[in-house]
């Protein structure tokens, strides 16, 4: 028979008292790790579900991405579900991952007249769609929520990069129905814009300053228009992007903006910090904040 006395029981919080003084005395500790931080744009940590009340409200949200972070992918994931539970079909999905030419093979495989295997095969789907941007897909496929191809093709944006802006002049009408209407306006002082020449650049794109912005510009207003072009009244449109492409309120955002100041746009925008408090210079970097640990596993290695 075992002695059950109060001599041989242990106090569960002097059992965890001890195990606490025995690792500070080894040199190790235990911390809690969260995986991510939400703020406002002036540094207040915020909840998720205060995101979502807020997210709900708009008429487009901007979801920025690191395109190799599993939490923001995530993330993505359980904002598109507990938006879908506010919105119902008054939600849209859209992404850059998709170009526009790729709409109608896009919306068969939405509507169920081709499989997997047509869509894999004949849109450009990213190399990491199957970990992180399929569960979007199939999340829409499940609901009979559209989802909408934004992208420029890579074809024109290349030519731009190359050329020029006034390239994109020459093509015929059929291809620029795959791009925003031209003349695009482009404000090299948007937000971003210097930074990403000087990306470019260093990484040696072997082509000039002014054709490397101005492809990322034409990025921006081909996503911005297809957006626009596509979300209907009392709508949500939920789009995800490179947070490159909407941070600082820049980029489609600033062409949304330019195309309908009523417009009400929600910025999501990623950063890498440890730990994951806000910094002054993540101050007004979108309407939320995401903060995840810069030592996350990567869905693929980037080049």
């Amino acid at each position: 028979m075992v002695d059950i006395t109060t001599d041989n029981l242990r106090v569960p919080s002097e059992a965890i008292r001890e195990e606490v003084v025995s690792t500070e005395q080894s040199g190790v500790t235990h911390q809690d790790k969260p995986a991510y931080q939400l703020f406002t744009p002036s540094g207040k940590a915020i909840l998720y579900r205060e995101m979502v009340r807020d997210l709900s409200a708009a008429d487009v949200v901007l979801f920025g991405e690191f395109h190799n972070n599993p939490i923001v992918h995530w993330l993505q994931y359980e904002v598109t579900k507990d938006l879908f539970e506010l919105k119902g079909e008054c939600l849209i999905l859209g992404a850059e991952m998709f170009e526009a030419d790729d709409q109608i093979v896009l919306d068969e495989y939405l509507e169920g007249k081709i499989n997997r295997n047509h869509l894999m095969t004949e849109a450009k789907v990213w190399n990491n769609y199957a970990t992180d941007y399929e569960p979007l897909v199939k999340f829409a496929l499940g609901r009979n929520l559209r989802f909408i191809a934004t992208n420029i093709p890579r074809r024109y944006a290349s030519l731009v990069a190359r050329e020029g802006l006034e390239a994109l002049e020459g093509l015929g009408e059929e291809a620029k129905r795959f791009i925003a209407p031209l003349p695009v306006v482009i404000d090299m002082s948007s937000p971003g814009y210097t930074e990403m020449a000087e990306v470019g650049m260093a990484h040696g794109m072997g082509t000039g300053p002014e054709n490397f912005m101005a492809a990322q510009a034409m990025k921006d207003a081909t996503m911005a228009h297809f957006i626009l072009k596509h979300r209907a009244p009392k709508s949500l449109f939920l789009h995800f992007n490179g947070e490159y492409h909407s941070r600082n309120y820049g980029g489609i955002c600033w062409y949304l903006r330019k195309a309908d100041p009523g417009l009400i746009v929600r910025i999501i925008s990623p950063v890498e910090g440890a730990p994951l408090t806000f910094q002054e210079d993540y101050r007004g970097l979108g309407d939320v904040v995401l903060v995840v640990p810069p030592e996350m596993t990567r869905t693929y290695e980037e080049d």
